[in-house]
């Protein structure tokens, strides 16, 4: 089997960009640093929001790490892979993943509400730094066709659209609850609320580590779907899971945080064999 990938099932990271916010934000307040700056800027969201939320818009974001998972034709997991670790520059960042994208032939990219975020923040990137991307933003021939298009599941494969039914009901719970479905770690000790404070205190490969776990929940559940189409068995879910297992393993040997994750790792049951439990509240 060729270790070219089919697919590049992946997970981004991201941190505001403060020298941004306080040139587009505060322009009237040259002595903001940009520490300050987003600190001030997520004050006012959160107060705008009531107390829900205090992220910065993606269009303040600088990726500062991804995982790719490279994943085969039959959907078997080859690698799994962070980029510019341990330097984790954005601008090679996103030119590697853009490079790795075209190299590999334009295998279909699979994201967990990527087509919300994760592939605007690199869409941006590229409009940023100048990176060429003829194939992705080619908008000639039929819309359908087009890369960009939101139902052009061939190019791009959101599996919170997907899991939606292309909005129609909110997938609460996210990719956690999707990958604890399934008996998967889901989140651990690092979530995603927390990537700016590790950043600002240096913690840089603690946030990459925690991406390479997203990307590892978002293929098993990407290999669920595929087994909602029909396109493979649970009895082959099973054999790819434990493929993959195989592959945390051995890469766990040296990465705790993929020891981690190892620690959390439970095969999927189907939930019948818990409806006594649920029905006692246990």
């Amino acid at each position: 089997m060729s270790d070219k990938p089919s697919y590049l099932v992946f997970d981004i990271e991201t941190v505001a960009d403060g020298r941004l916010v306080q040139r587009v934000k505060y322009p009237d307040q040259p002595g903001l640093t940009p520490a300050e700056a987003v600190a001030k800027y997520r004050s006012e969201l959160l107060e705008r929001s009531a107390g829900k939320s205090d992220f910065v818009p993606h269009t303040f974001q600088l990726p500062v790490s991804i995982a790719v998972a490279k994943v085969a034709a039959d959907y078997e997991l080859l690698d799994v892979r962070t980029l510019d670790r341990p330097r984790f520059r954005p601008q090679v960042i996103a030119r590697s993943f853009w490079k790795g994208w075209q190299s590999y032939g334009q295998p279909t990219l699979v994201t967990f509400n990527g087509r919300f975020f994760d592939v605007p923040v690199l869409e941006l990137c590229a409009y940023r730094y100048g990176i060429p991307v003829p194939s992705w933003f080619n908008a000639a021939g039929n819309q359908y066709n087009q890369p960009r298009n939101r139902f052009n599941t061939a190019a791009h494969l959101d599996l919170q659209d997907f899991i939606g039914n292309q909005g129609a009901t909110q997938v609460n719970g996210g990719l956690n609850l999707c990958a604890q479905l399934l008996g998967k770690p889901g989140k651990m000790d690092t979530k995603g609320n927390m990537v700016q404070e590790l950043w600002e205190r240096g913690e840089r490969e603690r946030i990459d580590d925690y991406c390479q776990c997203d990307a590892l929940d978002t293929y098993f559940v990407f290999l669920r779907t595929r087994v909602l189409v029909g396109l493979i068995s649970l009895e082959r879910e099973r054999a790819l899971v434990d493929k993959a297992k195989l592959w945390i393993e051995q890469a766990a040997a040296h990465n705790l945080a993929l020891a981690e994750y190892l620690r959390h790792f439970r095969y999927w049951e189907p939930l019948e064999d818990d409806a006594d439990a649920f029905m006692q509240g246990e």
